[in-house]
């Protein structure tokens, strides 16, 4: 069963478990009936996530359960199918960390390019590392086709942004994820040089035999189409959060009909829901796990990043719904070993950051 509610407004007291109302104010039946479901919620240790209006001092606050959160039947075809990719997610990163390169072989055949035992070693050790690598790329087409699926789910009429994130908690939950995931995967790539090294010499020992009209077994799996798509994608800083970014554009682009606000304002306000949950203890300390911490400031930058790209004026203006001087504290409050990853996202991957547009406040904090 999916659970609402509503809480009071900042105005009202907040009262910790086991403590006791000041003087003989109790609260009202339908007030204490929240608190207590919420602390129920709390200590059973769920994510709970707040949705709420760019500007959360006005109008009460919806609290949603987004680590429970099941799909209803008006969800259950979009949600089988971005499963379906999700499911695959784990064991991408698992593979991506665990990814250490040919960088000993490669080395020893160049620099010794006459020893032809060097130069197979090198060859067989970087053949199955850029099949791992193929795999990585053809996922990022299958998290593109169920991002797509979600902003259709998200974003369709006749309900606004905020009764679709309301009424489609478990779609919201997967969007979450997809994000988490990529921010995820693009900070493991940024660490690892070794990725770019591997796809490189596998491109110039191809070359270099074609040019000798040798044809190399691999070439039957990563042909040179695949090749040139594979090194655009991989030449990217993010890789996976520049194909939802495009994936994003692409999505408003095409859907004419459909104002570009309903996108935007659903990406906003997410946006806004991470940063008050990081922001205010009573929700942080809410958290059983301490990756959700985590969890919540990735989100949080791959919503801002989406928005920036299909907002025409991006997250970075005056006019827009993200409160970003707060989105980039929040950030810069935590241990930097743990964020320096999110905040080059922004920096490198944004799309508004260097307009005129933008405050030198906030060019100054992502400095």
């Amino acid at each position: 069963m999916l659970f609402f509610t509503h809480i009071f407004c900042r105005d009202e007291q907040t009262i910790s478990p086991g403590q006791q109302y000041p003087g003989n104010h109790q609260p009202s039946s339908a007030l204490g009936m929240d608190h207590m479901l919420l602390q129920t919620r709390g200590l059973m240790g769920n994510l709970l996530k707040v949705l709420a209006c760019a500007e959360l001092e006005h109008g009460p606050i919806v609290f949603l359960d987004f680590e429970h959160a099941q799909p209803t039947e008006a969800e259950t075809a979009v949600w089988n199918q971005v499963s379906a990719v999700l499911e695959e997610a784990h064991g991408i990163l698992a593979e991506l960390q665990s990814y250490n390169g040919a960088g000993q072989e490669i080395r020893e055949a160049i620099q010794n390019p006459g020893d032809l035992a060097l130069q197979e070693k090198a060859w067989n050790a970087v053949c199955p590392l850029v099949a791992k690598l193929k795999r990585f790329y053809e996922f990022s087409l299958r998290l593109e086709n169920a991002l797509r699926s979600l902003l259709e789910a998200l974003t369709s009429p006749p309900y606004a942004p905020m009764q679709h994130l309301e009424r489609e908690q478990a779609l919201a939950k997967q969007f979450a994820e997809i994000l988490h995931f990529t921010l995820s995967f693009d900070e493991l790539k940024m660490t690892n040089p070794a990725i770019q090294n591997d796809f490189s010499y596998y491109r110039r020992t191809i070359s270099r035999n074609r040019l000798n009209n040798q044809q190399l077994e691999a070439e039957n799996e990563v042909n040179n189409e695949m090749a040139n798509r594979m090194s655009l994608f991989y030449a990217e800083a993010t890789p996976m959060l520049k194909t939802l970014s495009n994936a994003t554009t692409k999505f408003v682009s095409e859907n004419k009909t459909l104002p570009i606000e309903d996108t935007t304002d659903c990406l906003s306000t997410m946006a806004c829901v991470c940063r008050v949950m990081l922001e205010t203890p009573e929700y942080r300390c809410r958290f059983t796990n301490t990756d959700t911490m985590l969890f919540c400031m990735r989100v949080m930058v791959g919503v801002i990043i989406l928005y920036d790209h299909v907002h025409p004026v991006g997250a970075f203006a005056k006019t827009s719904k993200i409160d970003m001087k707060g989105c980039i504290k929040v950030l810069k409050e935590q241990p930097s070993n743990s964020v320096e990853g999110l905040l080059n996202a922004l920096r490198y991957t944004t799309r508004h950051l260097n307009d005129d547009s933008t405050s030198k406040q906030i060019r100054a904090l992502l400095q």
